[in-house]
């Protein structure tokens, strides 16, 4: 990996948020804007299946929830609401494919489709607020910035460029341009997006102004987004490779190269304390050690994992293409609990409360809790 330019990472906190209830509110994918994937919520080590919502539709989407409500999309261009008795509260007809999760921002619920254009509905009524359009498909799901003085909803594209817009009217604010398609998601901190994509770049850049500030050249197409935390970032790439950076110099940390037996990591880490933990398609996920680097366990499912895992103080849990649901310890990657969905799961859990959500690929909804 070459590194074309050192940049400084601002460590004081510069960004206000949307108002979250970190308990309650999972309103962006992986959880908050940093997309590490960590919840302090603790869940239940014996989840019972509470209940079940099918959409009729295959679905390739992850729920995000605010305020009681689970929003989710569909290989059909729906997104839907659904409240957590499991009952639906609206459906909006987007067009195209909505493979990107929702992401709701205030009174919004933000989500790109495979047409390249990115809608915001209100998200009481799923009534359209405004639409925005870029040139090609968007598959990465949206996330917000806010510098105090201004915010702004920022997405990637297949046009080659990252846009951002304001999440109020949908007004076009800048946007960057890079070398090939912008597939993942932008993960946001202290008034820096870092996001990679096709060109095999991870770039940097200023949330107020788009300007780019730095760019880290991997080499490697990048189909997922970094994930940030304590200083650190973490990535995979198509060919298997997991990278830690460190943002304050701009050096990297460490590498796990892939071996002849590496899958492509599709998949966002988590990051925990001290302790990274991602899926690959070879079938496995993995856990490292946050500082060094070094392999602390890894659990093999019946299928590859290209979604998501998320980590609470003391587990860990996904989905598999095997059509099961794990949970795991932490400590030491042994099997506490898993259900089998009977259908593959791409999605990424969303935590609220004492409950988790996930979809199948073949569009349902599944609470699992206390029951």
């Amino acid at each position: 990996m070459k590194k074309l330019l050192i940049f400084i990472f601002t460590v004081t906190l510069l960004t206000t948020v949307p108002a979250q209830d970190p308990g309650r509110d999972w309103p962006v994918f992986r959880g908050k804007s940093d997309l590490n994937g960590f919840t302090s919520t603790e869940l239940t080590s014996t989840p019972s299946l509470i209940w079940s919502y099918s959409s009729g539709s295959r679905s390739r989407s992850s729920p995000v929830i605010s305020n009681g409500t689970i929003f989710f999309g569909t290989d059909k261009g729906t997104i839907l609401a659904v409240g957590i008795d499991g009952k639906l509260k609206w459906k909006y007809e987007g067009g195209g494919s909505a493979e990107s999760p929702p992401l709701v921002y205030g009174n919004s619920v933000i989500t790109g489709f495979s047409d390249g254009s990115l809608h915001s509905v209100d998200r009481t009524t799923g009534k359209l607020l405004w639409k925005y359009k870029t040139d090609n498909q968007i598959v990465g799901s949206a996330n917000y910035w806010s510098t105090g003085k201004r915010s702004g909803i920022v997405v990637g594209s297949y046009d080659y460029y990252l846009h951002s817009v304001d999440p109020v009217n949908g007004r076009f604010q800048w946007k960057l341009e890079t070398e090939n398609y912008v597939n993942g998601t932008p993960s946001v901190l202290n008034n820096n997006i870092v996001f990679g994509g096709c060109d095999g770049i991870i770039r940097v850049a200023d949330a107020f102004s788009g300007r780019e500030k730095d760019t880290i050249q991997i080499g490697v197409y990048i189909a997922s987004s970094p994930a940030l935390s304590g200083g650190k970032a973490c990535f995979g790439d198509y060919d298997g490779n997991l990278y830690c950076l460190d943002m304050l110099t701009g050096k990297l940390v460490w590498e796990v190269k892939a071996n002849e037996n590496s899958g492509s990591i599709l998949a966002i880490p988590a990051i925990g304390r001290n302790l990274v933990v991602v899926g690959n398609e070879d079938r496995h996920m993995y856990c490292y050690d946050l500082i060094t680097g070094m392999l602390r366990w890894k659990f093999r499912t019946n299928g590859r994992i290209t979604g998501s895992a998320v980590l609470t103080p003391s587990k860990v849990i996904f989905g598999s293409l095997d059509g099961y649901v794990y949970m795991l310890n932490q400590a030491d990657g042994k099997k506490i609990w898993s259900f089998n969905t009977g259908a593959p799961v791409s999605s990424s859990p969303a935590v609220s409360d004492d409950r988790f959500y996930i979809l199948t690929e073949d569009g349902r909804l599944l609470a699992f809790g206390n029951k």
